[in-house]
């Protein structure tokens, strides 16, 4: 799908459309890579273009950079979206990139938006066209190209990282947006401290400032010198219905999670009520939430007190069965009580631990000992041979027995802390391994 660069167009289009820039000096934000003397300008500038991967959240001018390179370098733009392409759509743009460098000698900037979309072979028809100048490689992605990208790709492209701009270039964009003969020229009048506002709810992102201008224009009043103007009263009713920003299985995403993860590890319940509440305010499956709860009460809590993860689970069938608001109170019951809960990984290491030894251990025969003996052969064959039934032991318990292979008797995964219930677990182990150390009966010799 070939497009024009900057032209106008019947119809209609949204104010982030109108705005984009005509030069690098009109971009707005990015200027750790396209401010004066840094080195993605400079190759702009020099028309020393090479593929490249954009990193970046949503709304910080990922398309509007790669229009704006094509413009400036001369090159016929081509796009593709990786939601709606396939291999024959690639197909198509290689041959025209082809037939446009071979009969008008023309080069060409293929854009392909959310490239993470792409499956591997998709990502590999790009390949041999990257690496013989068919065009040039821009590929947009809101998603860590080193987990979602191929590595052959990432090796022929740069990743450049782009971030959310910050309120003073958001407010700078308004401010032109306003003033502009392409945006509204200069027929509405909204106070720097109502920008603010609008920066703020933007969260970074362009394209949401620019379209939170857009609707709340829809509502601007005279004021008694008889200008258009956007009132607090007005951009109020526009955000009551416009959502924060939740990047659903994006890093957006992951970083909050992340946050309310580690807020509650570290015992901090102001904290992990925050995140909480900001990834349900931003449209986050409220069954997801209550799924990582249910982790970080094994994960980071453990035995040092089982009741969070009952306490994680109650949570979890609360909301599946009442829904919201209510379940989500109980989402918020069980993260302030995960905060102030006693902690301890010593499960989480304990689990790790023994994973990796089954994946890199051979695989141990069960103990001749522990084995079942459901019929006459087995039994012949001594399975189940001086077993020792821990019921009728002293104290239920069978000193000097061992549950684990002869060759890795020793060791020992599960390490109490000193925290919370597990005081009281480490110290029954100590009983139970002085009985061990004392027993007459030992299965194997322990150093």
């Amino acid at each position: 799908m070939q497009e024009s660069l900057f032209q106008a167009t019947p119809g209609f289009q949204p104010l982030a459309a109108r705005m984009r820039p005509d030069s690098l000096d009109e971009y707005v934000g990015q200027s750790h890579l396209v401010g004066p003397g840094k080195p993605l300008r400079r190759a702009v500038e020099q028309r020393q273009l090479h593929s490249m991967i954009l990193w970046g959240p949503p709304g910080v001018g990922k398309t509007t950079f790669a229009r704006l390179l094509a413009n400036l370098s001369e090159l016929s733009f081509e796009t593709l979206s990786a939601v709606l392409s396939g291999v024959r759509d690639i197909r198509a743009v290689v041959d025209r990139a082809k037939d446009r460098k071979h009969s008008q000698g023309r080069d060409t900037l293929l854009f392909v938006d959310e490239v993470h979309r792409f499956n591997k072979s998709q990502q590999d028809a790009f390949l041999p066209h990257i690496e013989d100048g068919t065009f040039i490689f821009v590929g947009a992605t809101t998603e860590n190209p080193s987990f979602e990208l191929n590595s052959a790709l990432l090796s022929r492209t740069r990743v450049y990282v782009l971030k959310n701009l910050t309120d003073t270039e958001l407010i700078e964009l308004l401010d032109r947006a306003i003033a502009s003969a392409q945006g509204l020229k200069g027929e509405i009048r909204v106070d720097h401290h109502v920008l603010a506002m609008v920066a703020a709810a933007a969260g970074g992102d362009a394209r949401r400032a620019l379209n939170i201008l857009e609707v709340a224009t829809d509502l601007a009043e005279p004021d008694p010198d008889g200008h258009e103007r956007i009132s607090p009263e007005h951009l109020e009713q526009v955000l009551q219905t416009s959502l924060r920003r939740f990047d659903k299985g994006g890093d957006v995403f992951y970083d909050q999670i992340s946050a309310l993860h580690k807020a509650v590890r570290g015992s901090d319940p102001d904290g992990s009520l925050y995140w909480l509440c900001r990834m349900l305010d931003g449209g986050c499956d409220p069954l997801y939430v209550a799924r990582r709860l249910a982790r970080i009460a094994s994960e980071d809590i453990g035995n040092a007190d089982p009741r969070a993860l009952q306490l994680a689970m109650d949570a979890w069938e609360a909301q599946e069965r009442l829904g919201s608001p209510e379940g989500e109170l109980a989402l918020a019951q069980a993260v302030t009580y995960l905060a102030m809960a006693p902690k301890s990984n010593a499960v989480y290491n304990a689990f790790n631990q023994c994973m990796a030894d089954i994946r890199s251990d051979p695989d141990h025969e069960v103990p001749v000992h522990l084995r079942n003996a459901p019929t006459a052969l087995l039994k012949s064959m001594g399975h189940g041979n001086e077993y020792r039934y821990a019921h009728d032991e002293p104290e239920g318990f069978a000193a000097g027995e061992s549950y684990l292979p002869e060759a890795i008797h020793q060791r020992r995964y599960y390490q109490p802390l000193p925290r919370g219930l597990e005081i009281k677990l480490a110290e029954k182990r100590e009983r139970l391994d002085e009985k061990n150390r004392n027993s007459p009966q030992k299965r194997y010799h322990r150093d």
